[in-house]
């Protein structure tokens, strides 16, 4: 669908900013440069040296790594967890705070090792810690963490094994708290302690009554799935005193909430959960640590908005509301201020990965030339072809009700065999001309009928693009999560398309219909025109968190190749991991078919053909080559070896 200029007739890069927001969600990570590319950002030195995606791609392509392609950024990592122990520790400084702040990362937002590997190590210069919530994320921890003054926190249910393995980490050394969810796992703590002879760590969690607002508010509150309500904390302190382990109870675990998008709601949370705190320690526990758990936003829409998927805070905003609350309501109680811990996942790790991939295909819905009308045509196609008579904005909801009708009476005497296909043809192509027709004189009014509002939407293209939502961005299908979506270069042309995105797989639900444009969500998304002879490229951007643990088999499209770069100071770059994606046998052995076997089925299958006269041996190796080389392919749409030699060549072209 063609839509107007959008500012001016001469496109610049800061309209295509402003447009898709790239300044606004980017988080002075991606910008647009003068030739119209995505760029990252790597402040080195404080000095910002700008290295072009489609630089990157064509890396990719020398490395014979096909779309789509999940593209990670070691900096950004190490970034996001310089940027939150240092504003943390500015913070307090700054308000005489007499206690540290120590980070973790909850290993499930992305449990990939690479991410969890790189935490570990660049986190140690921090104690930056991980949170655990199962025996597999327990070890995964443990064979990772460098630094032993680091926490390991361990939320969810826990079993005697995970118990045992944590116990085992404080012989170690390891400062791994046991963060009491329920009061069925407290006596298996308390016997296995015993019975190992180890003093354990333990922290209770309180169920917060505190309601945050945003897409992710069920997450918090009275019916929020985890956590101690005040009777079972108070039950659980009884239990430990029986037991003489109310001096292992060293801290108070507080989930806030996750992706929370208005900063008063964190206030307000942090001022409750001193208030537990305060009464516990009155109870006489030693707690020393005060963990609010995740909640830190990242800004989707780039909106700044105290609603849906954004934020309205910065990070130093979050840091001092924190840091001030606690302090103002612990020194009121004449309490000591404990060590602050918090869970930030989501904001950790979002940035740091991108999601590229080609468009493969377009639809549009574009008129076709109109037929000229027959000296016996019928009465209901004259009756759409006069609509173009009276067509003006006056009488547009008319005209539009007309072509409606005469649409379906057309439908409904096919179905009866009273026309045949030929002429329904000739119906649907008036019907979507007099759509346009319609659009186009909407464009001039001010104000346009209610009913009409969205025809423009449902005018626009449908772009195929090269990947499987329910594999790569499956919260955008499951839980309607926003992510920018961005053209990677030709940002210095004008889009002069809407469409739609559909992925490969053959699934109605395989779409993205919803786009931030403009700092609006709307149904569709500007887009240039594809050309014949040049790869067009998005990318989704902030998919760091749960998407890739998150997605599923659909059509057995597995893993896309992944890749990992490390920017320079003087803008280079380099490839410090790339790994192949899923072939077709490996995502056949998932869902527990034997490759083996499949491929001994087969050989016999074009044998017996060999043997009724089918085929020709010749034509059986053949075959067989094919299949066995298949079963070693991508599961994604591949490009023949020619057609990635024009491409590279056209992208070397662009950049």
């Amino acid at each position: 669908m063609n839509i107007p200029s959008f500012k001016s007739s001469q496109w610049t890069i800061e309209q295509a900013d402003n447009l898709y927001g790239v300044n606004h969600w980017g988080g002075d990570y991606f910008s647009i440069n003068s030739c119209g590319d995505v760029v990252i950002n790597n402040p080195h030195d404080g000095d910002v040296h700008p290295i072009s995606i489609m630089k990157i791609i064509e890396g990719m392509q020398d490395r014979e790594l096909q779309m789509p392609v999940l593209l990670r950024f070691e900096n950004i990592l190490d970034q996001s967890i310089s940027k939150l122990n240092e504003t943390f520790q500015q913070v307090i400084n700054k308000v005489g705070y007499q206690n540290k702040y120590q980070g973790v990362y909850p290993i499930k937002v992305n449990q990939q090792a690479q991410i969890v590997e790189e935490i570990a190590q660049f986190g140690a210069r921090y104690n930056h810690g991980f949170e655990v919530g199962s025996k597999a994320e327990m070890i995964a921890a443990l064979s990772t963490i460098e630094a032993t003054d680091s926490l390991i926190i361990c939320n969810g249910y826990k079993d005697q094994e995970f118990i045992e393995l944590g116990l085992e980490a404080i012989k170690l050394g390891y400062k791994c708290f046991f963060v009491i969810e329920t009061l069925t796992e407290l006596p298996i703590i308390v016997e296995r302690s015993q019975a190992l002879n180890i003093r354990p760590h333990l922290g209770v969690r309180a169920k917060m009554t505190s309601q945050i607002s945003g897409h992710w508010g069920a997450t918090s509150g009275e019916r929020s799935v985890f956590g101690l309500n005040s009777n079972q904390l108070i039950k659980a302190v009884d239990y430990l005193k029986q037991h003489a382990m109310l001096d292992c109870l060293e801290l108070l675990h507080c989930h806030l909430g996750s992706q929370i998008p208005n900063i008063r709601d964190i206030r307000g949370g942090v001022v409750e959960a001193c208030r537990y705190y305060a009464d516990l320690c009155n109870e006489g526990a030693a707690l020393a640590y005060i963990d609010l758990g995740g909640g830190l936003a990242v800004d989707y829409t780039g909106r700044q908005s105290a609603s849906g998927q954004s934020r309205n805070y910065s990070l130093t905003e979050y840091c001092e509301d924190i840091v001030d609350t606690i302090k103002a309501t612990l020194d009121q109680q004449g309490l000591p201020h404990p060590v602050i811990v918090t869970e930030s996942g989501r904001a950790t790790v979002a940035y740091t990965s991108v999601l590229l991939f080609n468009v493969l295909d377009v639809v549009d819905f574009e008129p076709e030339s109109l037929p000229q009308a027959s000296d016996n045509e019928h009465q209901l196609l004259k009756n759409m072809r006069e609509i173009f008579t009276y067509m003006k904005p006056q009488r547009v909801q008319e005209c539009y009700n007309d072509a409606q009708y005469y649409r379906d009476e057309v439908r409904e005497l096919f179905k009866r065999g009273q026309i045949d296909l030929r002429m329904r043809s000739v119906a649907e192509t008036l019907y979507f001309s007099i759509l346009h027709e319609i659009k186009n004189t909407l464009a001039t009014m001010e104000r346009m009928p209610q009913e009409l509002a969205g025809l423009a939407d449902s005018l626009a293209d449908i772009y195929y693009g090269n990947f499987s939502l329910f594999q790569s961005l499956p919260d955008s299908w499951a839980i309607d999560q926003l992510f920018p979506i961005v053209p990677i270069h030709r940002l210095n042309e004008e889009p002069t398309r809407r469409a739609m995105l559909a992925d490969i797989t053959c699934d109605c639900d395989g779409k993205i219909e919803k786009f931030v444009v403009d700092q609006k969500v709307e149904k569709t998304l500007p887009l240039h025109s594809v050309e014949q002879d040049q790869e067009y490229y998005l990318g989704v951007f902030l998919v760091g968190a749960y998407q890739e643990t998150l997605g599923d088999l659909h059509n057995l499209f597995g893993d896309t190749n992944v890749v990992s770069v490390r920017l320079n100071a003087d803008s280079s770059f380099e490839f410090v991991k790339e790994v192949h994606g899923d072939t077709i046998e490996d995502v056949l052995s998932y869902v527990e078919y034997q490759p083996h076997e499949i491929k001994t089925r087969f050989r016999n299958k074009v044998e017996a053909a060999v043997r009724e006269g089918k085929i020709s041996a010749r034509e059986r190796q053949h075959m067989i080559k094919t299949f066995n080389a298949s079963m070693q392919g991508y599961t994604y749409y591949e490009k023949e070896e020619a057609e990635t030699q024009q491409n590279s060549q056209n992208v070397r072209a662009i950049s």
